[in-house]
């Protein structure tokens, strides 16, 4: 009896090592025959809770298929409560499940893909100003934080799976997190993969970030939120951005050529403001006008820069909101909507794509 109950146990452990070695051949194939899209993309955002889903969310969302986006990155942001917390958790304005659902079903009906695309914020700045400064002093404490972060991007790899989205992005702009936690990003980055069928990218920060992360092998491509310091002048001209870019091209190119990945900006953006490009990242300082020509003239000199390196996989303007009639004339934010960078944008992305 015991012959037979081992012979059997045999059989069965044989069977699921060779159903496991097959899942294992599926996944490999599946990675071996990913094919790199070119998105033409905007950044879909919202802090509100019930934003997404609405009326006026599907009337956003029906205006950017006009302007021939076919990408959106849909945000959402959990929070913890300050840099050295491991805590991370939804509030009262992280947009509801069923909200980014009725988003993401919205937008698959336009014929447009989606980047779901979850953010990570501090309610409490006094100890660090931003997410790329959440840090700890201890290895414990990184592994208690690296689980709870891993549950977040598992909450929303579910939500993927579930709508069918195209790609999820696993972080943004953790910078201090990513520096020296290559191992604990690669245990998120399998958890995500065993729940998620789609593709992977990560949102690396343009100041560094992105030449020092050591997991880029484990995605499928590489991102990088593109507010790269250009020019200190009052309106810069569109030949003074171009050059500017040179010095930026250089070191990215020699970085893409280290990870050989395909590159998509995932957040690219400027102020409508009298300068833009001095410190892309920020919000308006005291004193800029507006300036909504400029706003076009840095994208453009964005897009001549990268659009036709063989490399270049696309861009994400930052950002489009829920309101249809956001932006406008007398705005200085980053948004291009109800300007001219939405015209712009939308003669861009009639440009065909060949690579």
């Amino acid at each position: 009896m015991k012959k037979i109950v081992r012979a059997s146990f045999i059989a069965i452990l044989s069977i699921a090592v060779l159903a496991e070695s097959a899942s294992c051949l599926s996944r490999f194939i599946a990675r071996k025959q990913f094919q790199p899209v070119f998105q033409k993309g905007m950044c879909y955002t919202t802090w509100n809770k019930t934003a997404y889903g609405t009326v006026g969310s599907d009337k956003s969302l029906e205006k950017l298929k006009e302007l021939n986006v076919e990408w959106v990155a849909i945000l959402t942001t959990w929070y913890q409560d300050n840099c050295f917390s491991t805590e991370i958790f939804p509030t009262g304005t992280t947009p509801s499940d069923k909200s980014i659902k009725q988003a993401i079903e919205k937008a698959h009906s336009l014929g447009m893909k989606v980047m779901l695309k979850p953010h990570l914020d501090l309610l409490s700045t006094e100890e660090g100003s931003w997410r790329g400064e959440i840090a700890s002093m201890r290895e414990s404490d990184w592994q208690v934080w690296f689980e709870s972060y891993k549950n977040f991007m598992l909450h929303y790899a579910k939500i993927a799976e579930e709508t069918n989205v195209e790609m999820l992005c696993v972080g943004t702009e953790l910078t201090s997190a990513t520096a020296t936690n290559g191992g604990m990003w690669r245990g998120v980055i399998n958890a995500v993969r065993r729940v998620y069928k789609g593709d992977l990218i990560y949102a690396a920060n343009w100041n560094e970030e992105y030449l020092h992360i050591r997991f880029w092998d484990a995605l499928d491509y590489a991102g990088i939120d593109v507010y790269f310091p250009l020019s200190d002048k009052v309106r810069p001209t569109y030949d003074e951005l171009i050059e500017a870019w040179k010095r930026w091209i250089l070191e990215i190119e020699e970085w893409q050529k280290t990870v050989n990945k395909p590159v998509v900006f995932t957040e690219a953006g400027y102020r409508s403001s009298t300068r833009p490009a001095s410190s892309p990242w920020e919000g308006i300082p005291a004193g800029e006008k507006v300036d909504l020509e400029l706003q076009v003239v840095c994208y453009k000199a964005l897009v001549d820069t990268f659009w036709n390196k063989d490399w270049f996989y696309g861009a994400y303007w930052w950002n489009w909101g829920t309101n249809v009639r956001m932006g406008g004339k007398f705005n200085r934010e980053f948004t291009p909507q109800n300007k001219p960078a939405q015209d712009y944008i939308a003669e861009l992305y009639k440009r065909e794509v060949k690579k």
